[in-house]
């Protein structure tokens, strides 16, 4: 489960860095920027330190994709709502390191939001 949640931070990634291409704005051009750049670094520090955890490297991480339809906003919706609805089930509850790098992919995903519903 741990490389289906690593796939959604990348498929938010992928997700950002084509509507970021095509922003109508430059603040939504910036804060989808600042999104995907962002994303990448928490994957990459939930994946090391869930590998240093259990001593092995996550050998399977889907390759995933979603329609684009909808505006930037709803497609990142929809991805954190799945990404929260396994993060326990992908990582123990109880595992604070690494449930607070979650922690912070999750407030990577509302800080963008809120950039993206409220300074157009």
């Amino acid at each position: 489960m741990i490389g289906r949640l690593i796939a959604l931070l990348f498929l938010a990634r992928d997700v950002a860095h084509r509507d970021h291409l095509k922003a109508p704005t430059i603040s939504i051009h910036m804060a989808l920027n600042e999104f995907y750049d962002e994303i990448v670094e928490n994957a990459d520090s939930i994946a090391e330190a869930y590998q240093g955890r259990m001593k092995e490297v996550i050998q399977d991480i889907p390759m995933l994709s979603m329609e684009d339809t909808g505006d930037p906003a709803t497609k990142l919706r929809k991805i954190l709502s799945q990404f929260e609805s396994i993060r326990y089930t992908a990582v123990d509850k109880d595992d604070s390191p690494i449930q607070n790098l979650i922690d912070e992919a999750v407030r990577t995903f509302l800080k963008t939001l809120n950039k993206l519903d409220n300074y157009k």
